[in-house]
Parts: structure tokens; C-alpha cells; sequence
């Protein structure tokens, strides 16, 4: 069961790598047309580009810097969980979690209605929240003669 719970994982790493080359190929190509390039103060940040560039075309960045966020936890979450023996929910739940990040993230950088982008994130952080509770039973309820 460790594999199955640490593909989710994976794929979440997969999805960030798409969004980061989303973005790129988006913004990248805006930059160069506006000239924004030429006049980049030195230590420049992305969110320096809000305002520059076109909402639609930061939409992808924001969603990338939210990529970085959140599922840091998750990460973590599944590690653990990995580690100390997953079940059958834990995969199912991990797998709801990437599914509404990617929904998520399609939904952010291309349409990006506020409330329905909060009810998906909502909903993909309570599948978070179980895992979470899982991790944390797990390793306070672990018995060590079994892990020795």
C-alpha cells in the first residue's frame, strides 16, 4: 500500500511541473512583446508582475505559488502515512486531494470565479484535514514493539 499512497504524491508533483511550464510559456512570451523585460528592476519578483502584466496571464503564476503552498502539507501527510501503513481511505482520500488541486488549478487559470475556487479548494482541504488526522493517529497511537 505504500506505492499506492505515494502516487498521488507524485502526481501532484507532475501536475506543479505543468502549471510551472504554463506559466512560463504565458508569461514569458508577455513579457518580451510588453518590453517589461528591459525595464525588470534587479531582484524582481514575480508578484512585481501584478498590475504589468494581463490578470488572466498572472492567474497561471498565482495558482503555481499556491501549488507551493498548501500541498506542502500534504507531502508530509502522505510521508507519514506512507511510512506507518496506509489504507484503502487514505490512498482514496489522497487521490480526492490531487484531483480537486488539478480542478483547482484549471479552474484558476482559466476561468478564476472567486466562490467556486474557494468551494473546490475548501472541499480538497477537508480531504486534507482526514489525512491529516490520520497521519497524527498513526504516530501517536503507533505501537513501538511493532515498529522495532
Amino acid at each position: 500500500m505504500q506505492a499506492q499512497m505515494l502516487a498521488p504524491a507524485a502526481v501532484l508533483v507532475a501536475w506543479s511541473l505543468v502549471m510551472l511550464f504554463w506559466m512560463a510559456g504565458t508569461r514569458l512570451p508577455a513579457l518580451a512583446k510588453s518590453g517589461a523585460m528591459k525595464n525588470a528592476k534587479p531582484g524582481g519578483r514575480g508578484q512585481d508582475l501584478d498590475g504589468v502584466l494581463p490578470d488572466s496571464l498572472q492567474w497561471k503564476a498565482h495558482n503555481y505559488n499556491h501549488l507551493m503552498e498548501q500541498p506542502t502539507i500534504f507531502y508530509a501527510t502522505v510521508v507519514i502515512i506512507a511510512m506507518l501503513g496506509a489504507q484503502s481511505g487514505d490512498v482514496l482520500a489522497a487521490w480526492i486531494y490531487v484531483g480537486l488541486r488539478i480542478v483547482h488549478s484549471l479552474w484558476q487559470a482559466m476561468v478564476n470565479v472567486v466562490p467556486v475556487r474557494l468551494l473546490i479548494f475548501l472541499i480538497s482541504t477537508f480531504a486534507l484535514v482526514y489525512l491529516a488526522y490520520r497521519a497524527i493517529a498513526l504516530t501517536l497511537f503507533a505501537d513501538p514493539g511493532v515498529l522495532a
